[in-house]
């Protein structure tokens, strides 16, 4: 038996600080709340406990140490993303986030779902990370935002993916695209409905797929039992991918209040990466593109807070790396900045992000859920800032950082 003890811990779904904060831990889980301390004592002072954090949107084979991204779609094989990616993810549990959806290879890999290996990786204690979440490769049309040859406008035959790979055409490839991410080990499926602010090709809310593609996405994902998470921007592309049974829309930066009321009425999440907005260095990109961010960025401002005062169900994203691996609590202040109460957005990365995930395991500190806690240097629910300060992490009863 193993005890943490601290001058509180946070009830999430109050926004109470209990004091002090005791939990008693037994392996994985935690055994019991409250009471004196056994065994033996993790004594972590004026420290206030947390269950870990979420993040619902990030890809932990891109960015980091060492990548070159101008370069990195050519000259990285498989192998190097993986090791590229341990480093991602020590970062990102060290953070406080003991929970990540990696939402979408869009990369040459051969097939090989890297984001599953990583995480098989994980779970047998071989690498330091949190739990994922993997969707496998973005399902996305010749051309679509998360066509990798897009990026880079690439000569035709340069770097062409496969199906395997996610790019799909049509209602029979998109339904074998989602079929082959299932049988190797994603866990959701992810999907480009629209451009985005760095598409070379079309606007950034222009809507992807056809709606047929999209029901066949859906279905194909539904009959499984596992859900979609749909990279849209536009205002009209959300409503399309509502209408198609889509649950989760990541970014949303252009919605209005047409597509919000779609959203409630159809219980559809936002996930809203809002922090991008201030840090993606867009000034080296063509001029094409610093126009779209010009566009865009202004309102994925404004947007998240229309859609949280409607009653959208949102839950913490990043997309990592357009902020750092380890930064990832940048976006709960950015969403605090945006206007969202601290405690929503504490939720937004706990108990929302453990609905979405469809788990009932984790993201509150009670009895018999995972031990994984982490504990910050004051009160976050009046100043939501100690989020970027986290001094302790504990994984499924392993402790990680202790500072």
């Amino acid at each position: 038996m193993l005890t943490l003890k601290a001058a509180g811990l946070l009830d999430v779904e109050t926004g109470e600080i209990i004091r002090p904060g005791i939990i008693h831990i037994d392996g994985e889980h935690i055994a019991g709340v409250g009471g004196e301390p056994r065994g033996e004592v993790i004594d972590l002072g004026d420290q206030i406990l947390m269950p870990g954090l979420m993040d619902m949107e990030v890809n932990l084979l891109m960015g980091g140490r060492g990548e070159k991204p101008v370069y990195s779609t050519v000259q990285d094989d498989p192998p190097i993303r993986m090791l590229r990616a341990v480093g991602n993810s020590r970062r990102t549990l060290r953070a406080g986030f003991t929970t990540v959806r990696n939402l979408g290879l869009f990369v040459k890999t051969g097939g090989y779902l890297l984001d599953v290996a990583l995480g098989k990786a994980i779970d047998a204690g071989w690498v330091d990370g949190p739990r994922i979440v993997p969707a496998g490769h973005a399902i996305t049309p010749t051309g679509g935002h998360l066509d990798p040859t897009m990026f880079a406008a690439f000569a035709p035959g340069v770097l062409d993916l496969t199906i395997e790979e996610g790019i799909a055409n049509g209602v029979d490839e998109v339904r074998k695209a989602v079929r082959y991410q299932i049988k190797h080990g994603a866990q959701l499926i992810k999907v480009c409905v629209s451009g985005g602010v760095m598409s070379m090709t079309g606007s950034a809310g222009a809507q992807h797929y056809s709606d047929e593609e999209l029901r066949a996405i859906v279905d194909e994902a539904h009959r499984r039992g596992m859900k979609v998470a749909s990279h849209t921007h536009g205002a009209d592309a959300v409503r399309h991918a509502v209408a198609a049974g889509i649950d989760c829309i990541e970014h949303g930066f252009l919605i209005d209040d047409d597509a919000i009321d779609q959203m409630v009425e159809n219980g559809t999440w936002l996930v809203p990466t809002t922090r991008l907005a201030d840090a993606m260095d867009t000034s080296h990109a063509p001029p094409e593109l610093q126009a779209k961010a010009a566009e865009m960025f202004p309102k994925a401002r404004t947007s998240v807070l229309a859609a949280y005062k409607a009653g959208v169900k949102i839950a913490v994203g990043t997309d990592a790396p357009a902020i750092p691996h380890g930064k990832n609590a940048d976006e709960i202040v950015a969403l605090v900045d945006r206007g969202l109460p601290p405690l929503a957005v504490i939720q937004a990365a706990t108990i929302n992000a453990a609905e979405l995930i469809g788990v009932d395991d984790r993201g509150r500190l009670a009895e018999g859920l995972l031990a994984d806690i982490i504990a910050v240097p004051g009160d976050p629910t009046e100043d939501i800032t100690v989020t970027q300060d986290v001094r302790f992490v504990m994984k499924g009863g392993k402790v990680y950082v202790n500072k």
